[in-house]
């Protein structure tokens, strides 16, 4: 199998390959969810444990678990850790089904689950050839309300849950977070450019909140001289001196 290290900023690098690999969908996931350096998180899916690195470039959680079914991926995000110049002890990688969890799961517990799910429901459109791309692209081995239900048992009362998935599984992903008792908050669309159709959702939820939907001016990826400078932000973060992102 052949890796590529990939250069984050800040003395951070991703182990990518062919299976296990990342686009600019996991910088807007990351960015949308404004973790704060308190937090205990949790990122479902992390797949080589994209947004877990990511956030180690501003103020990290105080502590991340990323969760990987496959092993390939979780060999990559341990890599990823050890070349990286970032404090190995706020971060762990976790081979295991989110169905299940693990031992020693922080349940109840947690300020901040993200994932970047896989968007296509079984057996829908054309599926890869490659088991470990089959995985990520398809809801094979877990779908959306498995895990919203996941993210519902680490979850501590108004604990964020922030995913993406495209526009066509909007109904879907609505509906699995509010039967697991997380109520859709925020919500912001994801286009090519201001001429273009959404291809992409940002959709957080909290845990035991009353219904109320706030929705965030589209984000367009794109502009006439290249990425906006919205995206650009995203790939070279800068310090913060407000405490926000």
């Amino acid at each position: 199998m052949k890796l590529s290290c990939e250069p984050l900023t800040g003395g951070i690098y991703v182990y990518s390959s062919e299976e296990h690999r990342f686009g600019t969908d996991a910088f807007l996931l990351a960015g949308f969810s404004v973790w704060r350096r308190k937090d205990l998180a949790v990122d479902l899916g992390t797949g080589c444990g994209i947004i877990p690195m990511i956030m180690q470039r501003n103020d990290p959680p105080k502590h991340i678990w990323g969760v990987e079914v496959q092993e390939q991926g979780i060999k990559q995000f341990k890599m990823s850790i050890e070349k990286s110049c970032i404090d190995s002890e706020r971060i762990t990688p976790v081979l295991a089904d989110l169905k299940v969890l693990w031992d020693g799961a922080p349940l109840g517990q947690c300020d901040l689950v993200t994932c970047n799910p896989p968007y296509k429901a079984y057996h829908a459109g054309i599926e890869s050839s490659l088991t470990a791309q089959k995985i990520a692209r398809h809801e094979v081995l877990c779908n959306i309300y498995d895990v919203c239900a996941a993210a519902s048992k680490l979850l501590k009362f108004g604990g964020r849950l922030c995913i993406c998935n495209r526009p066509e599984r909007l109904s879907d992903c609505m509906d699995a977070m509010k039967k697991n008792g997380i109520e859709p908050k925020r919500m912001r669309f994801v286009s090519k450019n201001p001429q273009s159709a959404p291809w992409l959702f940002l959709l957080e939820g909290k845990k035991g909140s009353k219904p109320f939907m706030q929705i965030e001016p589209q984000l367009h990826v794109r502009t006439d001289g290249g990425d906006s400078d919205e995206v650009r932000s995203l790939y070279e973060p800068f310090p913060r001196e407000d405490g926000k992102r």
